[in-house]
């Protein structure tokens, strides 16, 4: 998994590649942590390029989610493809998180 970041104004996009699995969690969960610290207002999971989410990977976005309704940040999913689609469907997480079809929508959600 490599995370890279982008602000836009108080928005940061971090996008995820390769798989998010219980190796990458920490990685994640450091970087949501440095941007809530900066007091961003929404943070944007890219995850155009994220091939497969294991049971830790489906936690962390749990844990993402909370840790920013609990710090006043809101949290979005964008670019999620049918198998990821299918992966939240079946444990019926869909309706947990804000996900949108398109990054620069998810962006723009903030406005």
């Amino acid at each position: 998994m490599k995370i890279k970041t982008q602000d836009y104004n108080e928005i940061t996009v971090i996008e995820l590649q390769g798989d998010l699995d219980s190796d990458f969690t920490e990685l994640l969960q450091n970087t949501i942590t440095d941007i809530i610290a900066a007091h961003k207002v929404g943070i944007v999971l890219d995850m155009s390029n994220v091939g497969f989410i294991d049971s830790k990977g489906l936690e962390q976005l749990l844990w993402s989610r909370d840790f920013c309704n609990e710090n006043n940040c809101q949290l979005r999913l964008a670019g999620l493809d049918e198998p990821i689609v299918k992966i939240l469907e079946v444990t019926r997480l869909e309706n947990e998180f804000n996900c949108y079809v398109e990054l620069a929508e998810a962006v723009k959600s903030f406005a």
